[in-house]
């Protein structure tokens, strides 16, 4: 039996037939429907991994198909792949920001970015299976809230409260790397060296062995782009199979993001087992943060899935935690309080905001912050 199902919705029979004998090929196990509202009900009923539809259907606009797929938690996260012969600006942007994971032209290259682009979301559809490490992600929708700062803490805490698991933080910020820094980690290898490398090299223990140990803090590190030139080397294509092997392992994998959001992370975002947004107090900041968290939902990840932090990075001022909540319309989680010059102060020194200022009320946070996310993550495995 195939192991993974692909639905095709095109009214276009010769063109759904086309397409289904290329994936039959290559054993897929493949379903067709000829109108929309077939095609919702085999997405909702048949549970495929992937579906392929042609936006353009006599009975229900495509943008609305999406729009209807994202909505129901059956299908909130299925990976969409537009497959059409309109190839306006103003078509593939209505249908990416309906819900489309992908948008591909109908064209003589088609075929062969539609396999590419097939195998890259059926590789991280691995990532969303229960079984490996737990994928935590960390994002912000404004640079200088403190999101990577939080993110080695986190993760230092996650290996302090689980002694025995094996911990890692994987720096994607682009385009330079912020993680190195902090830590204190001057070595050569880094993200852009090891999707240079093979496949056959990359292996998961490969990972378990070559990434440096940073020592006091607990955890692997496979740090960022040193620089903007080197991050334009970075492989995107490989990034799937790198945090696949990191999976087997690790048992905690921490990536920070940042605020960057791309074809590269977003569809790990989608994958994650719990997203950590950070959110700053200022006006603008809160502004930013309300319109990512609507495309976050938009595009299918879980509201369940996230754990708000709320960071007072630019000082007292600010937004109150309430005041927050109310303009985001969703709860904060964590709130941690103005830490003057101290995160700083850790931070040039390379160490540990809970080491340095053990006694430090917002010590006592990360180590919650910490205890919260993994139970958080066991939870949604467990359901």
């Amino acid at each position: 039996m195939p192991e993974k199902k692909i639905l095709i919705v095109d009214a276009d029979v010769a063109s759904r037939n086309f397409i289904a004998r290329i994936l039959i090929d290559q054993q897929f196990d493949v379903i067709q429907a000829g109108s929309g509202k077939e095609g919702l009900i085999c997405a909702w009923r048949d549970h495929p991994d992937l579906a392929i539809l042609d936006p353009n259907l006599a009975d229900l606009k495509g943008e609305d198909i999406a729009i209807k797929l994202r909505r129901d938690a059956r299908t909130a996260k299925l990976p969409l792949i537009a497959l059409s012969s309109d190839s306006s600006t103003s078509r593939i942007k209505s249908c990416l920001d309906a819900g489309y994971s992908e948008y591909i032209t109908k064209s003589g290259q088609a075929v062969q970015t539609l396999n590419e682009t097939i195998s890259r979301f059926l590789g991280l559809a691995a990532v969303s299976e229960k079984k490996g490490g737990s994928l935590m992600m960390f994002l912000s929708a404004k640079g200088g809230t403190g999101t990577s700062s939080i993110c080695a803490n986190t993760a230092m805490n996650i290996s302090k409260d689980q002694p025995d698991a094996r911990v890692v933080v994987v720096d994607m910020v682009l385009p330079i790397g912020s993680i190195a820094s902090i830590v204190g980690y001057e070595g050569t290898q880094n993200l852009v060296t090891i999707t240079d490398m093979p496949p056959g090299i990359t292996t998961p223990k490969f990972f378990k062995d070559e990434l440096p140990d940073m020592n006091i803090w607990g955890f692997h590190l496979l740090a960022g782009s040193p620089d903007p030139e080197s991050s334009n080397h970075i492989k995107a294509g490989r990034i799937w199979d790198i945090v696949l092997a990191l999976k087997e392992s690790y048992d905690y994998v921490l990536i920070d993001i940042g605020r960057s959001l791309s074809k590269i992370t977003f569809p790990l975002l989608q994958k994650a087992d719990v997203v950590a947004l950070v959110i700053s107090t200022d006006i603008s900041a809160i502004s930013l943060t309300k319109t990512l968290w609507e495309y976050l939902l938009a595009k299918g990840v879980g509201a369940s899935s996230v754990y708000t932090i709320l960071n007072r990075a630019v000082g007292l001022e600010g937004l109150s935690k309430v005041d927050v909540e109310k303009t985001l319309g969703i709860p904060v989680m964590a709130t941690l309080p103005y830490l003057s010059s101290n995160f700083a102060f850790a931070n040039s020194h390379h160490q540990p905001f809970t080491l340095k200022f053990p006694k430090d009320s917002a010590t006592f946070i990360f180590v919650e912050v910490a205890k919260e996310m993994i139970s958080l993550a066991r939870k949604l495995r467990d359901q």
